[in-house]
């Protein structure tokens, strides 16, 4: 039933043959604002887990790049997956309901871990999978044909999952094809990622991302900044707290979290100990109760940083207005 078809113009390894289809980013997002790649293809042939620059950003036998949103709200208003390349719908799946496996375990999904999919063909032995679709959402059916860029689903959080995110994963033969180092061998080697021109700027490599940021007048869990269900900063809340969640840290960075009022003067100081790990995401806060007048009306600013190796290696700077 697969019907081959001509992939678009190739990416090529350096003096070498054309190694694949030209991919476009498969999620209608954009990397650095509206999502995030949370890890990478594992390269690591034995027990251990490494990226294609050799760092952690992954994990043991993860076959494919998981592209991320920033939380449940993103996911309910509706994030468009989309056919990376040209070619034919292989196979799809729907009917998986979207429950965080933290919610059903892990044997609920047995079997369907890539909880609602589809597979697209694209000729030459080379096909694409999407996985973890919102249930009801898939818009291609069976042996239909779709262009680069088409939309075929939305992000949801079915399978097995306890976040919204796109799974994606690329294979020729069978096998699967790292598509930022598709000419395989040894991590930290690669060349002739398969991105296109216009996104391969923005796939580049990022040692670590910040999620979410915000102020909240209660308590903060990794809950419910997931579930995006945090009471808003007031002036007469019981509390001001400034929150981070970042993604992709290494072992030994030291995180920094510091707010100061209007007048520039600093309200509370957060700063963590070095990681004893890589931590695939991680919540801090701080914050301070509300003084019996209120808080002063005017801008209160939190900045973050991550210190790695004496650099700065990620920050971000945010506001309130009360």
């Amino acid at each position: 039933m697969l019907v081959a078809c001509s992939p678009s113009v190739p990416s090529e390894a350096a003096d070498g043959p054309p190694l694949g289809p030209e991919l476009v980013l498969p999620v209608d997002c954009v990397l650095g604002a509206t999502c995030e790649i949370q890890n990478y293809v594992d390269r690591d042939p034995g027990p251990g887990a490494r990226d294609y620059t050799c760092a952690a950003r992954t994990y043991q036998d993860h076959k494919g790049v998981d592209i991320r949103v920033p939380d449940l709200a993103a996911q309910r208003a509706g994030v468009a997956v989309l056919a990376a390349a040209p070619g034919r719908v292989a196979r799809l799946r729907d009917g998986v309901a979207d429950v965080s496996v933290r919610t059903t375990g892990v044997s609920a999904v047995d079997g369907v871990e890539c909880g609602n999919g589809v597979v697209i063909d694209h000729g030459d032995g080379w096909e694409s999978q999407y996985c973890h679709l919102a249930q009801g959402s898939l818009i291609v059916a069976q042996d239909a044909e779709v262009r680069a860029g088409q939309p075929i689903a939305r992000i949801g959080l079915s399978g097995q999952t306890e976040y919204p995110h796109l799974h994606f994963t690329l294979r020729k033969d069978g096998q699967v094809v790292d598509p930022f180092a598709p000419a395989g061998g040894e991590a930290c080697e690669a060349q002739g990622a398969l991105w296109s021109a216009d996104v391969a700027e923005a796939m580049a490599y990022k040692a670590g991302a910040v999620l979410n940021t915000g102020f909240s007048s209660g308590a903060v869990s990794m809950e419910s900044i997931e579930d995006a269900a945090l009471p808003p900063a007031s002036a007469h809340a019981p509390a001001l707290v400034a929150y981070v969640r970042a993604i992709g840290l290494e072992a030994g960075d030291v995180q920094h979290l510091k707010v100061t009022g209007p007048d520039g003067a600093t309200l509370a100081e957060t700063t963590i100990d070095p990681l004893d790990a890589s931590k695939a995401q991680y919540m801090l806060y701080a914050g301070r109760r509300t003084p019996p007048a209120g808080w002063t009306s005017g801008t209160y600013t939190a900045e973050y940083w991550v210190e790695r190796g004496g650099k700065r290696a990620l920050e971000q700077r945010f506001v309130a207005d009360l």
